[in-house]
Formats: structure tokens, C-alpha cells, sequence
């Protein structure tokens, strides 16, 4: 059996909508590092994981490596601009970006949509990617409208 070419791949996840997160956490030197994700999912609620999907080549993978606990930030429908900057390779990322250190000293977004807390619990090595599952320790929900991702794009939940 072969497998699907990588185009083809793209068109088809394309079509399942996703929200949008950047995962946070602070480097063994204690700086914040962040990266945009659209991986998220559950995993289980007892005990409470999700998981985010890494590139080994990202310097997040690295990071996330040697992290004992990180912070995912969903991100809201105004916050496509901050979306961009952590999914290109910016160098001051957080330069002029609004976030406080939670209780742990990892960065929680100003602004977001939701944000939760993880302690890592497992990674495994797949493919090209880190599958990085976390415990949920904590985290806070608000009331805006979600960022989400389609078909190569930005999109957001039309009125209701």
C-alpha cells in the first residue's frame, strides 16, 4: 500500500476546521517560547489529557522536551495577527505581546479565548512529528469567539 502524497494530505485535513492555539512555556534559561498549533485534541477525562502534535525541527519540540509543565493558549477570533507571529520563525515573539506567568512561571496570553494548563504526562516520537500529552492542571475559559482554521486559512464562526 502507498501512502497518500503530501498535497493530496493537505487538501483533505484542509477540510476539518480546527481551532487555533499557540502552546507556551518557559526554556530551561527562563525565557518564554511559544508556537502556533492547530493540533490540539482530548485524550481522556480521567485522568484529564490532551494532546498537542509538535515538528521534530521546531525549536518548540525542544523546548517542550525538557519542560515540566506548558500552557496552551486558544486563541479568539481578534488574535489572527498574534497566530502569524508565533507560527513564523520571529525572533522577539514576545516582544510588545501581552501575557502573565501563571502560578508555575509559564506565559498565559492576554486575550485568549480559553487556556490550559498541562503537566506533561507522555511524548511519543511519530512520524515527524511529537505527539506531547498533557495532564490538565488548571486553566480558565472566557467568553469570545473562537480563531479557527479551514482550508489553508483564518476563518471564524459566522453569527449564530
Amino acid at each position: 500500500m502507498t501512502d497518500v502524497d503530501s498535497a493530496q494530505f493537505r487538501q483533505l485535513l484542509g477540510r476539518f476546521a480546527t481551532g487555533v492555539t499557540i502552546i507556551t512555556a518557559t526554556t530551561p534559561d527562563g525565557r518564554p517560547a511559544g508556537m502556533t498549533a492547530n493540533s490540539l485534541a482530548s485524550v481522556s477525562l480521567v485522568p484529564p489529557l490532551v494532546s498537542v502534535c509538535v515538528e521534530h525541527q521546531a525549536d518548540m519540540c525542544r523546548v517542550l522536551d525538557s519542560a515540566a509543565d506548558y500552557v496552551i493558549n486558544i486563541l479568539a477570533s481578534d488574535q489572527e495577527a498574534l497566530s502569524r507571529r508565533f507560527a513564523g520563525q520571529h525572533e522577539g515573539r514576545f516582544d510588545g505581546v501581552g501575557y502573565r506567568l501563571n502560578e508555575r512561571g509559564q506565559p498565559v496570553l492576554d486575550g485568549v479565548l480559553a487556556y490550559i494548563e498541562c503537566e506533561r504526562y507522555a511524548a511519543h516520537p511519530t512520524g515527524d512529528h511529537t505527539i506531547f500529552v498533557g495532564r490538565v492542571t488548571g486553566g480558565a475559559a472566557f467568553e469570545r469567539r473562537p480563531l479557527l482554521y479551514y482550508r489553508g486559512g483564518y476563518a471564524s464562526l459566522g453569527q449564530g
